[in-house]
C-alpha cells in the first residue's frame, strides 16, 4: 500500500484493507472469488494450445501459470471439467475470452466478451467450465471474475438453473468529468443511483442522474430478497477520474477490490493493486485513479446473510450434517448424472449462445453464429 494522501478519508470510511492474490476474499453475503487472467496462445483447431506446450505441466492439476497460463484440471483443453456444486450460487463475469458450459441438467452455453453467468446450483449440479482457445491466429487471452454468492438456508435446496446476462444487455452508468474523462460503472446486480453534481460535472444545483436499473437476479437469488442491499459493479476509471459510489445501507458490507490497473485512493488513502479495501457501505465512497493508466475497480456489496456457514470443497450448506448428506446425495444420484460424452464438453465452432434445461435456447443479440476457422472439439 501508498501512504496516505491528502485529503484525509472521511471519518472510519475505511474499514480495513489487505493485499489479494487470485483469490479474492469475500464479505457475507459473498463467500469467495477468484479473478483468472490467463494469456492463452492461438489455438490448435481443437480447442487447446499445441502439445508441445503442455510440457512441463502437471496436466489435470495445472495451476503452474507457466508462460502466463495455466490447463487447470483440463487435459487438452483449459478449464474445470464436471464437478458438483450445492447450497450457493457462482456469478462468472467473462471480460475477455469465452467458456463454454455443460451441466448434468442437460443445459448448454458458450458465454463470454463481456457476458455474465448467474448459476443456482441449489439441490445440487454437475457443471463443466471449459476455455475454448477459438482463435487459430491470435492469442486467446482469458479475463474473468467468479464471485459465489452465498443462498440462505430456506433457498439452499432451490432448483438449480441459470440465467444469462449478455453484455449487450447489461446496463452502465457513463460519465464525463469536468475534464472530460469517461468514467463507467457496470451495472451487473444492484441498482446504481449516481449523486448529484459528482465530482464538478454537473451544476452545483443539478439533480442526481437517473437511477441505473440492474438486470433482475434469479428469483431463489441472495439478490432477489428484499432489502437484501447486494451489488456488483465494475467500476472503470481512467487517469485521474473521479467517481464518488454512492451511498447503500447502514446494515451492508462494502468491498472494493483493485485487480487491473496501479493505484487507487479511497477517500484520499491510496492503495496499490492487488488489494482490498473495505468501507462503510452507508457513506459516499470517494474513489480517485492517481496514476497514469486506467484501472478497474469491482464493487461487491450486500446485507449479509448472517447463518452459519458449513463450506467444503463444492458445497455450502448450514451444518457439518448436512454437508455429509450433501456428499451422499452426490454419490448416490450424481445430480441428475452427466449426460455429454466427456467431462470437458466443448461447443465446437457454436457462436455465444445458451440452452436451458427445458430446452429453451437463447442468443445475444450481438453473437455470431459461428467462429470461423475453429475444429470441433468434446
Amino acid at each position: 500500500m501508498t501512504a496516505p494522501t491528502a485529503p484525509a478519508a472521511p471519518p472510519e470510511l475505511i474499514v480495513g484493507a489487505q493485499r489479494i492474490t487470485h483469490q479474492l476474499p469475500g464479505i457475507d453475503p459473498f463467500i469467495f472469488g477468484v479473478y483468472h487472467q490467463d494469456s492463452y496462445p492461438a489455438g490448435n483447431g481443437q480447442l487447446g494450445p499445441d502439445a508441445a506446450l503442455l510440457q512441463g505441466r502437471e496436466i489435470g492439476m495445472d495451476f503452474s501459470r507457466q508462460d502466463g497460463w495455466s490447463m487447470y484440471h483440463g487435459d487438452s483443453v483449459p478449464g474445470f471439467p464436471a464437478h458438483p456444486h450445492r447450497g450457493f450460487e457462482t456469478v462468472t463475469i467473462v471480460r475477455q475470452g469465452l467458456v463454454d458450459h455443460a451441466d448434468s441438467l442437460g443445459a448448454t452455453a458458450r458465454y463470454g466478451e463481456g457476458d455474465v453467468q448467474w448459476l443456482t446450483t441449489g439441490s445440487g449440479v454437475q457443471h463443466g467450465e471449459m476455455f475454448p482457445l477459438v482463435h487459430q491466429d491470435q492469442a486467446n487471452t482469458l479475463d474473468l471474475f467468479q464471485l459465489w454468492l452465498n443462498l440462505p438456508a430456506k433457498r439452499k435446496m432451490a432448483p438449480p438453473d441459470f440465467t444469462m446476462f449478455w453484455a449487450s444487455d447489461i446496463p452502465h452508468f457513463v460519465q464525463t468529468d469536468a475534464q472530460g474523462r469517461q468514467v463507467d460503472v457496470e451495472v451487473i446486480a444492484g441498482d446504481y443511483q449516481p449523486l448529484p453534481n459528482v465530482d464538478g460535472a454537473n451544476g452545483a444545483d443539478a439533480a442526481p442522474p437517473p437511477t441505473v436499473r440492474a438486470l433482475r437476479p434469479p428469483a431463489d437469488s441472495w439478490a432477489s430478497e428484499p432489502g437484501a442491499d447486494v451489488a456488483i459493479w465494475i467500476v472503470r476509471l481512467p487517469a485521474g477520474a473521479r467517481l464518488t459510489l454512492p451511498p447503500a445501507s447502514a446494515q451492508a458490507r462494502r468491498a472494493l477490490y483493485l485487480t487491473t490497473g496501479r493505484s487507487l485512493a479511497v477517500g484520499g488513502v491510496g492503495f496499490d493493486q492487488p488489494v482490498m479495501v473495505e468501507v462503510r457501505p452507508d457513506q459516499p465512497a470517494p474513489l480517485h485513479n492517481p496514476g497514469a493508466d486506467p484501472i478497474e475497480v469491482l464493487v461487491l456489496q450486500g446485507r449479509p446473510i448472517a447463518e452459519p456457514v458449513a463450506a467444503r470443497g463444492p458445497f455450502v450448506m448450514n451444518s457439518e450434517a448436512e454437508l455429509v448428506q450433501a456428499i451422499r446425495d452426490y454419490q448416490r444420484t450424481e445430480f441428475g448424472g452427466w449426460p455429454w460424452p466427456t467431462a470437458a464438453h466443448t461447443h465446437g465452432v457454436s457462436g455465444r449462445f445458451a440452452q436451458h434445461p427445458d430446452g429453451r435456447i437463447e442468443r445475444p443479440s450481438d453473437a455470431a453464429t459461428a467462429t470461423p476457422g475453429v475444429g470441433a472439439a468434446g
